[in-house]
């Protein structure tokens, strides 16, 4: 078993294109012994938001704090704290931040074999 304090996994800046004031704390993953799954806490500032992408797998979110909307190419749709969100694999998704406070979600992935 492995316990991993949030506050003491350092932030990463998200640095891919259309990122703007998200950062992500990978809390579990292969170097913590995790074998199937990832799971990451992002912060986004108000203003800012994840980049509008797609990827072959699915990932589970699930918002702590704040007012956001997920993006996605048939339109956005308002989340907030206590919100589960699957984003199918394929999917274009953003998550934008669309409140005064910082958003947080944890963010479930699959990791690669």
């Amino acid at each position: 078993m492995r316990v991993t304090k949030s506050g003491e996994v350092e932030p990463q800046l998200v640095d891919e294109e259309g990122a703007r004031g998200t950062t992500v704390r990978w809390l579990l993953a292969r170097p913590e012994g995790a074998p199937n799954f990832a799971m990451r806490l992002f912060e986004v500032a108000p203003g800012g938001n994840t980049p509008f992408h797609d990827h072959a797998w699915e990932h589970e979110v699930y918002v702590l704090a704040g007012e956001a909307e997920v993006i996605l190419e048939s339109g956005g749709r308002p989340i907030s704290e206590g919100d589960a969100v699957l984003v199918e694999p394929g999917e274009k998704h953003q998550f934008r931040n669309v409140g005064d406070n910082t958003v947080k979600f944890l963010c479930m992935i699959p990791l690669p074999e």
